[in-house]
């Protein structure tokens, strides 16, 4: 094997772990933003929880929806 053809061999790994190298990048990437929504999605569950805001919520909600529904006459015929 010639100096010229193992040069031409050394450029052709080179290339090709750059490539590889890109194609893990862009995957760690793609991981690395999926554990980051997981993580936002889980403490701001945890803090829901911890707080019991769901059951406040809840009980807001059931107050507004009460004063629309209460507004308005009913006709009961049996």
């Amino acid at each position: 094997m010639t100096l010229s053809e193992r040069r031409v061999l050394k450029r052709a790994k080179a290339k090709k772990r750059a490539r590889t190298r890109a194609a893990v990048k862009g995957i760690c990437k793609g991981l690395g933003a999926v554990l980051k929504i997981l993580g936002a999605v889980t403490g701001v569950l945890f803090i829901v929880y911890f707080w019991n805001l769901d059951q406040k919520i809840l009980g807001w909600s059931y107050v507004q929806v009460n004063k629309i529904f209460d507004r308005k006459e009913t006709d009961i015929k049996f």
